[in-house]
C-alpha cells in the first residue's frame, strides 16, 4: 500500500473502516498506522492527546489482525476522554491530583468497545475534572481559538482526522459545544442510555456519555454497541420530518452567525418538504438553563468532589474551587426546588413535542471564542441535558471567521432512533457547511 493511500485511511469514518477491514481490503494495522502518523504530524499543535503510545496502539491492531473478527468495531481506532477509566492507560482527569492514576479496570463503555473489536488509541484531553478549566488543546481550524470543552481533546482529535470517533461526556454542553466549535457531529443520548460505571462523576443526575464523530452512520453504529444491541441499518424516515423551530429564551444572546445558521436551516428545510413551525417554550422553562448549570450542577459537584476538596484543595483550579464553594452554599431546599422545576418541565415535554419529531434550536452562541482560557458558554445545551433529552449537533455552517457553527436537534426522551433518522434527512438536505458571515 503506497503512502498516499495509507494516509487517507485516517480520514475514513468508523463505519467505512469496519466495512473495509471485514472485506479484507485493509488491515487493522494499516488504519492505526495512518492515525498514528496523523497524530505525529499534528498533535504538537492541536494537543488533543494526553496519554498516547504509538507502539501500544499498533500492538493492539496487530493482535486484532492475527485473530478472528471480534465484532462490529473490529480494528476501529477510538479515543477516550481522560475522565473515563482504562485499565491499560492512565486516567488523569486533567488534574494534578490524579497524575499517574492507574485504574484496575476499564469503564463499562470502554470494555464494551474493546469487546466489539475497537482499538483504544489513546486518552484525549479534558478540562480539569470535566469542568471549565481549559486543557491545552487548540481548535484544529485555528489554533488561536478554543476547541470547546470539557471534551476538548475528543472533539479536536476527530475534527483533525487523528481518529474517526471519540468518547466524550456532557453535564452542561461538553459534547455538543466542542463538536460545534470543531465542525463535527456531536451526540448526547437520552440520559443513562450508555452505562456510566468507571467514569469520574461531575453531577451524576445529569452526566451523560456521548459521541464525537464525522458521520451520523458512526453515531448509530457506536451507539448500538454501547446499547448492547446488534448494529441496525441506518435509521431513515419514510416522510419528511416535522420540525419545531425553538429559539429558547437565550436567543438574544446568540451571535448573528448562530441566528443565521438556525433560521436559514429552518427556511431551507421548509422549502424541501419538511413541516417547520415555531415553538414557544412554556413559562416553566424560563431560567431552566441557569438552574441546571448553577444550582444542580454545583450542588452535586460539591458532593462528588468532597475528597478532593478536603485533601487536595490547593491543587484545584480557581474555577473548580468557585463551583464547589457555590455548591456548598446551596441549600438542600434550593436543590430540591430546582429539580422540581426540571421535573415540571419534563412533564410538559409530551405536549411540547406533540405533532413534532424534533426541535431545531441554537447550539452555541457563535463561532469558537478566540483564546484558550475559556471554553465557551454551555447555556444553549444545559437545559436539554438536564431534561435528559437526546440531542445532536450537525456541522452545517461556518461563520464570519471561517470557523464552524453547528445547529442543535433535540428529540423526546427515548426517541434517539427518531433523532438519528431526522438528523440524516436534515443533513442530506442541508449538506456541507457554507459561509454565512452572520447573514441569511
Amino acid at each position: 500500500m503506497d503512502a498516499k493511500v495509507e494516509r487517507a485511511l485516517n480520514e475514513l469514518s468508523a463505519t467505512e473502516i469496519a466495512a473495509k477491514i471485514a472485506a479484507g481490503e485493509i488491515t487493522c494495522e494499516a488504519v492505526t498506522h495512518a492515525c498514528v502518523a496523523r497524530i505525529a504530524e499534528r498533535d504538537g499543535v492541536v494537543k488533543a492527546f494526553v496519554n498516547f503510545d504509538a507502539d501500544y496502539a499498533l500492538a493492539q491492531a496487530r493482535a486484532l489482525d492475527r485473530g478472528p473478527s471480534r465484532g462490529p468495531l473490529h480494528g476501529v481506532p477510538i479515543g477516550v476522554k481522560d475522565i473515563i477509566d482504562t485499565f491499560d492507560m492512565p486516567t488523569e482527569m486533567g488534574s494534578p491530583i490524579y497524575r499517574g492514576h492507574r485504574p484496575p479496570a476499564d469503564a463499562a463503555c470502554v470494555a464494551l468497545l474493546r469487546r466489539a473489536g475497537a482499538v483504544i488509541l489513546g486518552k484525549t484531553a479534558t478540562c480539569e475534572l470535566a469542568g471549565m478549566a481549559s486543557a491545552e488543546t487548540t481548535n484544529p481550524h485555528n489554533p488561536a481559538h478554543t476547541p470547546g470543552g470539557s471534551s476538548s481533546g475528543s472533539a479536536a482529535a476527530v475534527a483533525d482526522a487523528m481518529l474517526p470517533a471519540a468518547l466524550g461526556t456532557q453535564t452542561g454542553g461538553s459534547v455538543l459545544r466542542p463538536a460545534s466549535f470543531c465542525g463535527i457531529f456531536g451526540f448526547k443520548p437520552t440520559y443513562n442510555a450508555f452505562n456510566k460505571a468507571g467514569i469520574k462523576p461531575a453531577a451524576e443526575s445529569i452526566d451523560t456519555i456521548g459521541w464525537l464523530t464525522r458521520s451520523i452512520d458512526d453515531i448509530e453504529l457506536l451507539s448500538d454497541v454501547l446499547r448492547m444491541q446488534a448494529p441496525l441499518p441506518p435509521r431513515k424516515l419514510t416522510a419528511p420530518p416535522r420540525i419545531g423551530l425553538c429559539r429558547t429564551e437565550v436567543w438574544e444572546t446568540a451571535h448573528p452567525e448562530t441566528k443565521a445558521a438556525v433560521e436559514s436551516a429552518a427556511a431551507k428545510l421548509g422549502r424541501v418538504g419538511a413541516m417547520v413551525r415555531d415553538v414557544e417554550l412554556p413559562k416553566a422553562f424560563t431560567g431552566l438553563h441557569a438552574l441546571a448549570r448553577g444550582t444542580i450542577n454545583h450542588f452535586e459537584r460539591a458532593a462528588c468532589m468532597a475528597f478532593e476538596w478536603d485533601h487536595h484543595r490547593e491543587a484545584l483550579s480557581p474555577q473548580m474551587r468557585r463551583y464547589i464553594e457555590s455548591g456548598q452554599k446551596t441549600s438542600r431546599d434550593e436543590y430540591v426546588a430546582a429539580w422540581r422545576r426540571v421535573e415540571e418541565c419534563r412533564a410538559l415535554l409530551a405536549s411540547l413535542f406533540d405533532g413534532l419529531d424534533v426541535l431545531l434550536t441554537p447550539c452555541v452562541p457563535g463561532e469558537a471564542p478566540h483564546g484558550l482560557g475559556l471554553t465557551g458558554d454551555p447555556g444553549m445545551q444545559a437545559m436539554w441535558t438536564a431534561l435528559h433529552t437526546p440531542a445532536m449537533t450537525l456541522p452545517t455552517y461556518r461563520g464570519p471567521h471561517d470557523l464552524p457553527v453547528g445547529i442543535q436537534l433535540v428529540a423526546q426522551r427515548y426517541d434517539d432512533d427518531r433523532l438519528f433518522a431526522c438528523a440524516r434527512w436534515i443533513w442530506d438536505e442541508i449538506g456541507a457547511p457554507v459561509m454565512l458571515h452572520g447573514r441569511l
